[in-house]
């Protein structure tokens, strides 16, 4: 029997209007820059201006895949996010008059700590290996708050990465075999009455760890490919560091090399825009895969492997290869632009920012306009969020 070849044929990827230096956060801490640019791996983290949210970055994702390809047989959107806006309505659904949506799709939130963009991937395959001349549209967005001064704050960060997949795909076909591992472990959670996660941070690392090599092993036991075949991993990168720290782990746990400059070779390319950009929660493993389409040497035939995971925990590993001629569908100097025209944000704003709190009054509330970037929230009013275009 033959199957078609399902994959992703477009990605697209935005952030937000400001960005803050790790140089910043390390005079407040009181300590060497160096803790984070070298020991976390990152130099900056995106943050959303006043009139930013998980909507605005998510319809700047993903309207230029709209733009190019048009809506015709997208009959489902699949919303990946842990910053919901709503405990009841998709934030997808907001998407439709900004962004010009079909009516005739189904739109879904998935939530999942950081995986479910995974989730909402290999969800949309499954639909298209039913139906091949349907496409599905799915959008990884998040933003990662966490309390001021806390260890996790120079791991905070925001981005949004939008996925056309379909038959036939022009950029990465998915192999047909993925491993998996889920446990209930409490590393990291945000319960409903608060804005910021709460964080055990050893825990959540050594569960990574663990979730990592037992899908590795699953994935292996259902027929995937050895270790040794992928050109790049791309890793769920909490902070670019944490890449390293899993790909050595996994590669030690199966009794294999682990030298510094061969998990170099293997994560590098995948790290150069989470350096800047910071977590991007259910959007990071497709951020690295941007950044490594972008930066690597021509990758067209070469399988490359995902880890994906999200706290909680559940975890993937699958694979997929590279297409030939994909470098034709990248929107490289996009990306290039996206971060390079963030305004540099200074410490009093970004406190102001962090510790603002949404109306819960149901009353009239403009929003302070301050993004650059195509969306914005224009006001909370009748406890309505209303979105307009720049």
């Amino acid at each position: 029997m033959t199957t078609t070849p399902v994959g992703i044929h477009d990605l697209s990827f935005a952030t937000t209007h400001y960005a803050l230096d790790h140089a910043v956060l390390a005079e407040r801490f009181g300590v060497d820059p160096d803790k984070f640019h070298l020991g976390i791996g990152q130099d900056k983290m995106s943050v959303a201006a006043a009139d930013e949210d998980i909507v605005t970055i998510a319809a700047a994702a993903a309207k230029p895949i709209l733009d190019r390809h048009g809506v015709d047989n997208i009959r489902t959107v699949l919303l990946a996010t842990e910053s919901g806006v709503d405990q009841s309505k998709s934030a997808g659904l907001y998407l439709h008059p900004l962004i010009g949506l079909p009516n005739t799709a189904r739109v879904v939130e998935l939530k999942q700590a950081c995986y479910s963009g995974t989730a909402g991937l290999q969800f949309a395959a499954a639909l298209i290996a039913r139906d091949p001349s349907e496409r599905v549209l799915v959008i990884a967005t998040d933003i990662a708050k966490y309390e001021l001064d806390s260890p996790g704050e120079p791991t905070q960060g925001a981005a949004a990465v939008a996925m056309l997949v379909s038959a036939n795909p022009a950029i990465l076909q998915l192999d047909p075999y993925s491993g998996l591992y889920s446990a209930d472990v409490m590393d990291f959670w945000r319960p409903n009455y608060r804005t910021e996660a709460v964080v055990d941070g050893k825990t959540s690392v050594n569960a990574y760890q663990k979730a990592t090599q037992e899908a590795w092993t699953d994935y292996r036991r259902r027929g995937g490919r050895d270790l040794t075949e992928f050109a790049a991993f791309c890793y769920h990168q909490p902070f670019t560091k944490m890449a390293y720290k899993a790909h050595r782990h996994l590669m030690e746990s199966q009794s294999h090399t682990a030298d510094a400059a061969a998990i170099d070779a293997a994560i590098r390319d995948t790290t150069f825009y989470n350096r800047t950009v910071g977590n991007s929660y259910t959007a990071s493993v497709y951020l690295g895969l941007a950044s490594l389409l972008d930066h690597a040497d021509d990758l067209a035939g070469r399988p490359l492997a995902f880890i994906s995971y999200g706290s909680g925990s559940v975890a993937e590993f699958f694979s997929g290869t590279v297409r030939p001629g994909y470098r034709e569908h990248l929107r490289t100097e996009a990306n290039r632009a996206a971060i390079s025209s963030r305004e540099p944000l200074g410490y009093d704003r970004y406190r102001e920012l962090h510790e603002a709190q949404a109306p819960t009054d149901g009353m009239y509330h403009a929003t302070r306009a301050e993004t650059s970037r195509p969306f914005r929230l224009a006001e909370i009013s009748g406890h309505k969020r209303i979105y307009e275009a720049r």
